[in-house]
């Protein structure tokens, strides 16, 4: 069918960032959950030019799902939407397999019309069991509940950013091809920040920054790392479930990109032996009911303050527990080599790249811890959750000095 018969919505990547930059300090205001609805409905409502809104999930094991709803059924049923949880790997069994999808309305996303297709808008859904009540296998709910609970009772703002490391490799299809290559071909061998412009790697690179920056990333900056072939696209702090939300869009549009360049986007921890693993450095932070950060302190070791390293005492005494969750592949276990300045050493470190957990330099506003043990394939919201939770609430190990 000829493109000059449909009328489906394409917005300049400047419109799509002022859309999503404007949703992003919405979340970040807190504004009324039924505000945000009762907008997100008008717009959907008036925008005749969306075809369809896809609603996304994940699974136990973090794998990305996504439904698309026509838009006009969407807004006839959003309150009554079900799906097949037999299907979803971790989920329901076959004999009681309905689930419902609630719709998040604050984790809207406008997306590139030539990455996503035309006439279509992202949200998040809250995986919801038949008896109404939250899904116990659906992990960005256990999240988004625990920092709504933390913020309401103590005024704490949960905030986390993640360095992902990915490799670009040669084919569309080169993971599913695994078993037949025996190997995946690199499209660079540049190694750390060096990528000559016009290469593939830095076309990947360029491409997937404009795409993110225009969902409202709010980019810092990327870099090829230190292995061939190897990418890291850095983005702004925010808060945990957003942070979460944007690992999964992270991955997804890298995915999308590199496939439209005949290549694929890869974030196993370690898909290549005899070179650095990718990680996923998880950084962390806490702000109080006055804002402020409550892991600085201009006094305190590496200006860290108590408050921050009894946090990093507690992941690090929980550490061996943790790691079945921050890496939850064999391959993310084969990440963990020493030889590959990989964190296997369960200890805190300013300079230590070898440490589970490293302590940046940082100011008032960007002090944090940064967990460095993560894989790129843990499920993101179960990793957050987990570190967050040992974090404020684990056990202290008391440690008996042998002489």
């Amino acid at each position: 069918m000829s493109s000059e018969l449909r009328n489906f919505l394409a917005l300049s990547y400047d419109e799509l960032e002022t859309l999503n930059l404007k949703a992003k300090e919405q979340r970040r205001t807190r504004v009324a959950a039924h505000k945000i609805q009762e907008e997100r409905l008008k717009y959907l409502t008036d925008e005749k030019r969306i075809k369809a809104v896809t609603v996304l999930f994940s699974d136990l094991e973090g794998r990305l799902h996504m439904l698309d709803y026509d838009k006009k059924f969407l807004l006839k049923s959003f309150d009554n939407l079900t799906f097949d949880g037999s299907s979803i790997r971790g989920f329901t069994a076959q004999r009681e397999s309905d689930l419902r999808l609630g719709i998040d309305w604050g984790s809207f996303y406008w997306a590139p019309a030539d990455v996503f297709g035309s006439g279509k808008v992202l949200v998040f859904g809250d995986v919801i069991d038949k008896g109404g009540e939250p899904y116990v296998g659906d992990l960005r709910g256990v999240l988004k509940k625990y920092a709504t609970q933390l913020y309401k009772s103590e005024g704490l703002t949960l905030n986390a950013a993640n360095e992902i490391e990915g490799f670009l490799f040669q084919g569309s299809d080169a993971e599913r091809r695994f078993h037949e290559t025996t190997r995946f071909e690199y499209v660079n061998t540049g190694g750390y920040y060096h990528s000559l412009p016009g290469d593939p790697l830095r076309t990947f690179i360029d491409t997937t920054a404009e795409v993110q920056r225009a969902m409202g990333f709010q980019n810092e900056k990327d870099h090829p790392e230190v292995a061939p072939s190897q990418f890291e696209i850095n983005y702004s702090y925010a808060d945990v479930v957003t942070a979460a939300d944007q690992i999964q869009i992270y991955k997804l549009v890298c995915r999308q990109v590199a496939t439209r360049m005949g290549l694929t986007a890869s974030f196993l921890p370690k898909p290549v032996v005899g070179v650095n693993g990718s990680g996923m450095h998880t950084n962390v932070s806490i702000s109080g009911k006055d804002g402020k950060n409550m892991f600085w302190d201009p006094k305190g070791e590496e200006k860290l303050s108590k408050t921050g390293w009894a946090f990093v005492d507690r992941v690090l005494s929980e550490g061996n527990d943790i790691c079945l969750i921050l890496n939850a592949s064999v391959n993310a276990y084969r990440r963990l080599d020493p030889h590959f300045e990989a964190p296997n050493q369960i200890k805190a470190s300013a300079t230590d790249r070898g440490s589970m957990i490293r302590i940046p330099i940082g100011n008032e506003k960007s002090m944090r811890v940064e967990v460095r043990s993560v894989g790129p394939d843990a499920n993101p919201y179960m990793a957050l959750y987990s570190i967050f939770k040992t974090g404020l609430e684990g056990e202290t190990s008391k440690i008996n000095n042998l002489r």
